[in-house]
This record gives structure tokens, sequence and C-alpha cells, in this order.
């Protein structure tokens, strides 16, 4: 697909690291698999790891994490 940011490049399936920030955590999740621009390096996750993501950063900072490191296992 074309990059929906840069409009010129067009991506490919990949891994990605993820960085998400929530007050004061911060949550690295590595190893996503995702579609990948060969521009911009901008990255698209799909529903289904989307949700897998948000589910691992939640749980991370449930548990009070301030700075987690996670590489992702798919489990579906």
């Amino acid at each position: 697909m074309k990059c929906m940011i840069c409009k010129n490049g067009e991506t490919a399936k990949g891994k990605a690291t993820v960085t998400l920030e929530r007050g004061e955590s911060i949550i690295v999740i590595k190893e996503v698999p995702a579609s990948i621009c060969n521009n911009c390096g901008e990255y698209y996750l799909d529903q289904n790891t989307a949700k897998e993501v948000m589910d691992k950063a939640n749980e991370a900072y449930k548990n009070g994490a301030e700075i987690e490191v996670i590489k992702l296992k798919i489990t579906a």
C-alpha cells in the first residue's frame, strides 16, 4: 500500500519497535509485525496486532512500570 504519511513510499511486511508513553511510564515493544514504509519508515499495524500491543502496554502500566521493554509474542 502507498504510505499515508510521506505519500511516496510503499509498505512491505517487517517488524517495528513501538514506543508508548502514558503518564510517567514508557513502554517499548519490540519485534511487532507491521507494514513499514520503505521511504519514511512509518509503520502500520493490523487491528489484531494493535490490540495485542495495547494489551501488553496496559498490563505493564498497571503493574507500575516506569520503563519496560517487551519482545512481542503474538498469542493468536
